[in-house]
């Protein structure tokens, strides 16, 4: 299910304060400290294992996550 596009803000603000860079555990570790919802945390979830420079880098990985 592709991730809304309201929930980009959503991640920005649970990613908030994260050093880049950051693969995506380090992604997924920071946003369950950060009390991310399920479907946030399933969206970094599904993103390419990757090594995310910035939160632009993270969108990125979002959108292709969300290619069928």
């Amino acid at each position: 299910m592709p991730l809304a596009s309201h929930s980009t803000a959503t991640i920005a603000q649970v990613l908030s304060g994260i050093d880049f860079p950051a693969n995506r555990q380090k992604l997924v570790e920071y946003a369950q400290k950060n009390n991310a919802d399920n479907e946030v945390l399933d969206a970094i979830k599904q993103m390419p294992e990757a090594e995310y420079t910035s939160m632009a880098d993270v969108f990125k990985g979002v959108g292709q996550s969300n290619k069928s």
